[in-house]
């Protein structure tokens, strides 16, 4: 049987918008999908596939234990709902329930963003109820102590380019503050790179995505204390159940995390590389004005910049991008400034050639 775009009747695909799940995330390698085989092949007892590939990848991370689950918010939804019922089979099995005292979870305001989803949907998801500390723009380590009540659960941090990024308290002070007052802290790095730094800050869970920087398949990671581990683990009963991940994409995603440790991801360097003739490309089109800015959150990931002007808006020409096959998906946080942004960490240079052209196109029918 032969896959392809016209089977389906679906438009091919260019990603120049980043490792973002409304376009799949990100692609697998050959070693990836022989794990994913091999798991799709065999059966397994599910608990013990669980608990041994935990356990395999706590050994590559040096942390107690780990826990793959089916994406990054099932991470969260599971970790909080294995905190605020501290591994009661009975509150696994009703998390919404009365008889929790503790389901506040602490997060900074600025922290709770939709990411396709807001934070605070997959926190009531665990039975959690978001208290947010400090304000938008600003959140300190005395702002986090201040909203610490007899009903608070444990305290959530969101590193993502997502959250506000200036006048936030470091994960390191909020585990300062965690530590000072017994509470687990939980970091939401789904889309961050390294996967050591906020365990060894200090926080209890650290939560990433399984097919964004690490380019596994859809999956989602939880690392840290055992204990705390052991109570997402329950949720197996619980919510879990709706969030299971199948034996193949298990397997898989413990194959990525092997490989990224071994081979890395692409350099910043790397990627200010291959810009560099496309971003000459870009400047030669009447009203585009090109250039290489880095991640706004300070990632080692390199980026083309894209200043419209001329009659059409940034908005105008993103929505062009997408309607021809192949649909070009760029990033768009920045289009009310006029400002289009193109993520190549997905894009080869013939994919970079198709961008140019379609450009050209639009840019000339417009002139």
């Amino acid at each position: 049987m032969t896959i392809s775009y016209e089977k389906f009747n679906l438009k091919e695909v260019i990603n120049a918008s980043g490792r973002m799940t409304i376009l799949g995330v990100s692609k697998v390698s050959e070693s990836v999908l022989a794990a994913q085989r091999f798991g799709g092949e065999h059966f397994f007892e599910m608990s013990d596939l669980s608990i041994q590939t935990g356990r395999y990848l706590a050994n590559l991370l040096k942390v107690e234990d780990a826990q793959v689950v089916s994406s990054a918010s099932a991470g969260i939804a599971q970790s909080v709902a294995g905190l605020i019922g501290e591994g009661s089979l009975f509150h696994a099995y009703h998390p919404y329930t009365e008889k929790i005292a503790k389901r506040e979870i602490i997060l900074p305001k600025g922290h709770n963003v939709d990411y396709g989803t807001p934070v605070e949907v997959m926190v009531a998801q665990g039975g959690g109820q978001v208290v947010e500390a400090g304000y938008a723009n600003m959140c300190s380590p005395e702002h986090v102590e201040m909203m610490i009540t007899e009903q608070t659960a444990a305290i959530l941090y969101i590193k993502s380019h997502h959250s506000v990024q200036k006048s936030m308290l470091s994960v390191k002070e909020i585990a300062e503050v965690a530590e000072k007052h017994q509470l687990p802290l939980i970091v939401d790095a789904a889309a961050e790179e390294d996967l050591f730094p906020y365990i060894e800050a200090g926080a209890d869970l650290v939560i990433y995505s399984g097919a964004k920087a690490i380019e596994g398949p859809s999956a989602g990671l939880v690392i840290g204390k055992k204990r705390y581990i052991e109570w997402i683990r329950l949720q197996g009963k619980g919510i879990g159940r709706a969030m299971k991940i199948g034996k193949d994409n298990i397997l898989g995603f413990t194959q990525a995390v092997e490989d990224y440790l071994k081979n890395g991801s692409e350099s910043g360097t790397s990627m200010k590389g291959r810009l560099g003739p496309f971003i000459e490309s870009l400047n030669e089109i009447q009203n585009l004005e090109a250039k290489v800015v880095q991640d706004g959150a300070g990632r080692d990931i390199f980026r083309a910049s894209l200043k419209i002007s001329g009659s059409k808006t940034a908005t105008e020409i993103i929505q062009e991008l997408k309607e021809k096959s192949p649909a070009i998906y760029t990033r768009e946080y920045q289009a009310n400034n006029g400002i289009i942004e193109f993520d190549i960490r997905s894009v080869n240079q013939e994919e970079m050639g198709k961008i140019v052209k379609r450009l050209q196109e639009i840019m000339n029918e417009h002139a």
